[in-house]
């Protein structure tokens, strides 16, 4: 047997090895392997194309040294707070590669056959989009720029003129490739401006849909990688990054009640100066945290809900200690997971992982909200938007509609919080003026180590 055949082979390990990390990275529980089984799908998939004729290893082996380097040194110094402006650059690094990757090839042969020829026009079409869209969604993410929508006149018009463009000359480039270096230029151009005139007009809020949808983006810019240089594995690859980025698109939009297109065309967050305080007015009862241990001390159910805040914090390591205490204490406690908490699809899931917080004690919005009216106290961390009453009351709320877990309905809510400043989207929390909510002021991690303090005194 020649070395083709045990290439292809070991491409098709990889792919089923994909296919099953995949599948097992729907579940908190099995996430862990799937992410390792991927892993180790990749790695024979890399070893496999090395095998392959003709490759100059000592750029190959001189990329491999850089990208380890920085690989590792993102995974130990990088925050976790930093966690979904990390994954958006790493989109965008997919999309930037395979946008290099079809303009050299293109340069390589010009005069490539029609199939080749309308990859590489692919390829650095959704590759520009999604290079530029993410370091807009990364600039957002970490606030170098507003995280508010940017929105202007006859925004729609100019950006269905760019695409109309795009469209004309990928025609005029695909026809005749040799002479239309020029319009494959101005793909090139248009498609890295309208990646970023297609992520500014949306709002901070909406982060986590545009984080999944560009992750989709980059799949299927790799897709199209790989029909350009005939790598069957790039190929398969990209297609499930593509495919399963969609989906969870879709579950971000069902989990906020809202369609693709009204998350990227109404931009969310620039009517909520106007709203913000729309039903959210009453009086405001803060109290101590050696109240907040005699709820926590006489409560025999406990539910934590987790947000952006806890992970700014860094108190998931505490919260978990606080837990343990709790279960001695003989509290039933769980922890309740909003699928758009956070800025990044499964952030509080990855923040409690980090924190070994048992995984049966996850639940997700829908299984906990049933239960949420027997809970003797719901203590609401950071999260803001996702326990917003006015989704449910308010009709002129921009929320309106969105799911959310109803933790005002336990019988005493006691909400972490620095001040009493809006969340991420913008919108004042009715939620802090109900008469069984509590308000414990002040920084999460420095507040629990209090309360665990208080407990084992």
């Amino acid at each position: 047997m020649n070395s083709i055949f045990w290439i292809n082979f070991s491409y098709i390990i990889a792919a089923v090895l994909f296919a099953l990390g995949l599948k097992m990275m729907g579940a908190p529980a099995s996430a862990r392997k799937g992410n390792a089984l991927s892993a180790i799908a990749m790695l024979i998939a890399v070893i496999a194309t090395l095998l392959t004729q003709g490759l100059s290893y000592h750029w190959i082996i001189l990329g491999v040294v850089i990208g380890s380097v920085l690989g590792t040194m993102a995974a130990r110094m990088v925050a976790m707070t930093a966690m979904p402006e990390m994954v958006a650059l790493l989109n965008g690094s997919g999309g930037l590669a395979s946008l290099l990757v079809g303009w050299i090839a293109y340069d390589m042969e010009p005069g490539a056959p029609l199939f080749t020829t309308i990859s590489v026009y692919l390829s650095v079409l959704i590759g520009g989009v999604t290079f530029t869209g993410s370091v807009v969604a990364w600039g957002k993410l970490s606030e170098k720029i507003s995280s508010k929508p940017f929105l202007y006149k006859g925004q729609k018009i100019v950006n269905s003129l760019i695409v109309a463009a795009i469209l004309l000359l990928g025609l005029l480039y695909c026809l005749d490739p040799v002479a239309q270096y020029s319009a494959f230029l101005m793909i090139i151009l248009l498609s890295l401006i309208l990646g970023v005139l297609a992520v500014i007009p949306i709002g901070g809020a909406d982060m986590p849909v545009v984080i999944s949808l560009l992750n989709s983006y980059s799949g299927l810019a790799a897709c199209a990688a790989g029909f350009v240089i005939q790598n069957n594995i790039l190929i398969v690859a990209g297609a499930l990054v593509g495919a399963s980025g969609i989906i969870l698109t879709q579950i971000m939009c069902k989990a906020m009640n809202r369609s693709l297109a009204n998350v990227l065309f109404s931009g969310f967050g620039s009517v909520t100066q106007q709203q913000s305080s729309a039903g959210a007015q009453g009086e405001v009862r803060s109290l101590s945290v050696e109240d907040a241990f005699y709820l926590l001390e006489a409560a025999q159910s406990v539910v934590f809900v987790p947000g952006y805040g806890l992970a700014v914090a860094q108190a998931q390591h505490v919260v978990q200690e606080l837990a343990q205490i709790l279960e001695r204490n003989g509290a039933e406690v769980r922890f309740a997971i909003h699928p758009v908490a956070g800025r990044m699809p499964g952030h509080m899931n990855v923040l409690l992982a980090e924190a070994n917080v048992p995984y049966d004690q996850l639940f997700e919005m829908d299984a906990i909200n049933p239960l949420m009216e027997s809970i003797d106290v719901a203590v609401v961390i950071g999260a803001n938007d996702v326990v917003n009453p006015a989704a449910r009351n308010t009709k002129d709320s921009p929320i309106y509609g969105m799911p959310i877990i109803n933790v005002d309905k336990a019988k005493t809510v006691i909400v972490l919080k620095r001040s009493m400043a809006t969340g991420f989207a913008g919108i004042q929390n009715e939620l802090f003026f109900y008469e069984n909510t509590r308000m414990l002021f002040g920084d999460a991690k420095a507040t629990i180590q209090t309360l665990i303090a208080e407990f084992k005194n």
